[in-house]
């Protein structure tokens, strides 16, 4: 071990303090997704095959990794945590995780713990998740219609996640309704999920089709740009900009007819790269400091290959220096096929 390295333990030096991650672009990285697993209970069209091949387990990082490796991050400047899939609250034993990742919260270096759910498991752990110091969760609902629902997510229960939806806010989280428009699916139904949404107290945000993995189903006849459905909007509701903000992608509006807040994230019409601060972790510990590429870093290699985290952290400052400016999503008349190979599921809502 070098005398000289900033991260080396037990040297006899003073640990300076970890530098924050900086991008090449002069972004700084304060959000962390992670996905705790690539499994989930629903094979939703847009987001995977219904026979779908997971990670074999002993490939995934125990909780204890996990830990380790958020820790590290947080270490280093994120004040964001979200966890992510899959559908993380089928990964057993999570709410240990969530209970160790609640020490940040506690101390302040971490300024909100969070995560994304279907929302299927929800109704069980959501009393549970408020006692760990989460206090609001995104729930992924793009119908309230049971056959669009049962269509869409081939195995979901509409019941269960509307009851997990309740359990939620009786519990104190506050929701917000994450909902992918689908042409022919549900672009009938957008203005009423608006209206249910807001009168529920829920924000919902409006998400556009990314050409990740291999579906099927056709991926290019379900894409409907959100440019088109704001400009639809607007001839039902008064939309007003704002600048407010939750750390993610979305850019909002006010509807003055219902008092509520409407997202949008559009990765394909207008992408929200500029002022990207986020990476994503996979539940293998690969770092993806990109959506939209396929560059990565290996990041349980170091973790697994020594206590202190010192050659842990040489790969996360390498990986963050190739972050890219932005990505190259695109839906062509032209192309079907997706923009990359790996699936949502596999790197993280």
């Amino acid at each position: 071990m070098r005398l000289d390295d900033p991260f080396a333990a037990g040297t006899g030096f003073a640990r300076p303090a970890l530098r924050p991650m900086v991008d090449p672009f002069g972004r700084h990285v304060s959000y962390l997704r992670l996905s705790v697993t690539d499994r989930c209970d629903f094979r939703c069209v847009y987001c995977m095959s219904e026979d779908m091949a997971f990670l074999p387990k002993q490939d995934l990082l125990s909780l204890e990794e996990l830990d380790r490796l958020c820790s590290a991050f947080i270490a280093r400047g994120v004040r964001r945590l979200r966890l992510t899939g899959g559908e993380p609250l089928v990964r057993r034993g999570l709410m240990r995780l969530v209970g160790r990742l609640s020490r940040h919260l506690a101390s302040g270096a971490l300024d909100e713990l969070t995560l994304t759910t279907n929302g299927s498991l929800l109704a069980k752990f959501a009393a549970e998740l408020a006692a760990h110091g989460i206090r609001r969760v995104n729930v992924s609902l793009d119908t309230r219609d049971a056959a669009a629902f049962k269509a869409i997510t081939r195995w979901g229960n509409l019941d269960a996640v509307l009851a997990g939806i309740a359990a939620a806010r009786t519990a104190g989280l506050k929701v917000k309704i994450n909902t992918v428009a689908l042409n022919g699916i549900n672009d009938g139904e957008i203005e009423s999920l608006i209206r249910w949404a807001h009168g529920e107290g829920m924000d919902l945000t409006l998400i556009e089709v990314m050409p990740l993995g291999d579906a099927s189903g056709g991926r290019l006849d379900r894409f409907m740009p959100l440019s088109a459905v704001r400009t639809r909007l607007a001839e039902r509701f008064t939309l007003a900009e704002t600048d407010h903000r939750t750390g993610g992608p979305a850019r909002y509006v006010s509807v003055a007819e219902t008092g509520g807040r409407l997202g949008f994230i559009t990765p394909l019409t207008h992408n929200f790269c500029e002022s990207c601060n986020r990476v994503r972790v996979t539940c293998t510990g690969t770092l993806f400091m990109c959506l939209g590429h396929d560059d990565a870093a290996d990041l349980r290699t170091p973790l697994r290959a020594h206590a202190d985290d010192g050659a842990l952290h040489r790969a996360i400052d390498s990986a963050i220096g190739r972050k890219p400016k932005g990505h190259d999503f695109v839906i062509a008349r032209r192309r079907s096929e997706p923009a990359l190979a790996r699936h949502m599921s596999v790197t993280g809502g």
